[in-house]
């Protein structure tokens, strides 16, 4: 991934590149998603929302009053 200081980007000036993310974590944390994000052939963003999804759904296994499951869905409790 470019300008990640992880990996030894480094900008133009041979300054390390800045990070720029939505989210806060350490860098162990970052190295972590990667690993899982790369083991699974997702990018980052969709191994969030996959675990995102698959967290929503272990602890609200009828959903929420908003969130519906799908038609269909088998609901186990």
């Amino acid at each position: 991934m470019k300008g990640n200081p992880s990996r030894g980007a480094e900008g133009r000036d041979g300054a390390p590149r800045k990070v720029l993310r939505s989210f806060t974590a350490t860098r162990r944390e970052v190295e972590m998603l990667e690993a899982i994000s790369a083991y699974h052939g997702f990018s980052k963003s969709a191994t969030l929302t996959s675990l995102i999804r698959k967290e929503f759904w272990r602890i609200f296994p009828r959903g929420t009053k908003s969130i519906r499951p799908d038609p269909g869905a088998r609901i186990v409790e």
